[in-house]
């Protein structure tokens, strides 16, 4: 340290111990969170390492249905409320840098593989919306137009994939879209028609190479290589509950690429309680483990070990553990009243679960499934980690 920056330094410390003022809190980004407190419109910025609580942040709209991804560097999370609301949230800093109202009714989004563009995929208006990272302003606008009277179609399962690209699916219109933004101004947008009825999420593979869109009009899943888009979207999973009687529905499940556990990727089926398991070399049914309840979301461990489940109604106090290796459930918890989420700790030591209806949410060891610790959160309900932010597909 040089004199003039030695003084500079002097200066500034006796200016703050004048003012009674204290230094910001110096720390990296890699081990926080955010925590979706849904009726509050706010989050709470959380410390994965210590297991706490270190900011709130209000202002952010109907987070009923609320997503959020996370900026390169992971110091900023982008915030998608059901409001359409877009808010960038500054974790080192604990608030709210910019914020646009982008639709009527929004349910998530994706930031682009170089980190500049975020897409928001909305139900009202159909369509999908690309806005420049930094400063929010909208580049592109990509209507989710089909059929003869332009009629729009609800957007879901958007992710990012390499090569600058969007991928999402239409559910009304059982298509799925791949939009390329090398030139966000002038994107390029190649349509997949009849991949199936009722496309309603999607995960993208780790790697990046396979885009698989669960069908909530239909048993079975559409399958579109990245590598090979011009072999066109392949159906797998044809029929998987044939000749049984349908359950009724009571919540929307979830996809994602937490699923996937080395060679094979474990999914929930609609409807029913069971995880399929597919054999992601083949993409041919794998097996059968049969659960609790409707699951909701299924979960990879980090390391590929276990996989996580939460349920729908009115199973939906309970989680169940599955040992890959055996595909046996090991363990069963009751982390509280309306399980919403789940989300591990960077390496998978713990993971993290909203309880919504008790206003809490519970840290597990994943190897002893001991309690680590429990954060107040009003109404508790997606949990999301910086880590995300290296990650294909989140």
């Amino acid at each position: 340290m040089n004199v003039r920056t030695w003084s500079w330094w002097t200066v500034a410390c006796t200016l703050l111990a004048l003012t009674g003022c204290a230094a910001p809190t110096l720390r990296g980004s890699g081990d926080l969170g955010v925590v979706i407190e849904r009726e509050r419109g706010s989050v709470q910025i959380v410390d994965t390492t210590r297991m706490l609580s270190i900011a709130s942040v209000s202002g952010l709209g109907d987070l009923s249905h609320a997503s959020v991804v996370f900026s390169r560097d992971a110091r900023y999370a982008y915030v998608f409320g059901r409001d359409g609301g877009l808010s960038k949230l500054d974790l080192l800093r604990g608030m709210v840098e910019r914020r646009v109202l982008q639709a009527g009714n929004s349910i998530g989004g994706a930031i682009s593989q170089d980190g500049t563009l975020i897409a928001a995929q909305n139900y009202t208006p159909g369509g999908v919306k690309v806005f420049n990272a930094d400063t929010l302003e909208l580049l592109a606008d990509i209507p989710s137009s089909f059929g003869p009277n332009g009629e729009r179609s609800k957007v879901v399962g958007l992710a990012d994939a390499p090569g600058q690209r969007f991928v999402w699916s239409l559910f009304e219109a059982d298509e799925i879209w791949v939009g390329d933004f090398s030139q966000p101004a002038a994107p390029r947008v190649e349509k997949f028609k009849a991949i199936g009825r009722q496309p309603y999420d999607a995960l993208v593979t780790p790697e990046g190479r396979y885009y698989l869109a669960g069908l909530f009009g239909e048993d079975g899943m559409a399958l579109l290589d990245l590598w090979h888009p011009e072999k066109g979207v392949r159906r797998i999973l044809d029929g998987y509950g044939k000749g049984e009687e349908k359950l009724p529905v009571y919540k929307m499940p979830h996809l994602r690429g937490w699923a996937v556990a080395g060679r094979y990727a474990y999914v929930p089926a609609v409807g029913r309680h069971e995880v399929l398991v597919i054999d992601t070399e083949t993409w041919r049914e794998a097996g059968r483990i049969p659960v609790a309840g409707q699951p909701v979301f299924v979960i990879a461990r980090p390391d590929g070990r276990q996989v996580w489940v939460n349920f729908a109604f009115p199973d939906n106090a309970q989680v169940q553990v599955i040992d890959v290796e055996s595909r046996q459930i090991v363990q069963q918890l009751e982390p509280g009243k309306a399980v919403l989420h789940m989300e591990f700790s960077p390496r998978g030591e713990s993971v993290w679960i909203s309880a919504r209806d008790d206003n809490r949410v519970m840290v597990y060891d994943t190897a002893s499934f001991a309690v680590r610790a429990q954060l107040p959160v009003q109404s508790p309900s997606g949990i999301f980690f910086t880590t995300r932010a290296a990650r294909i597909g989140f």
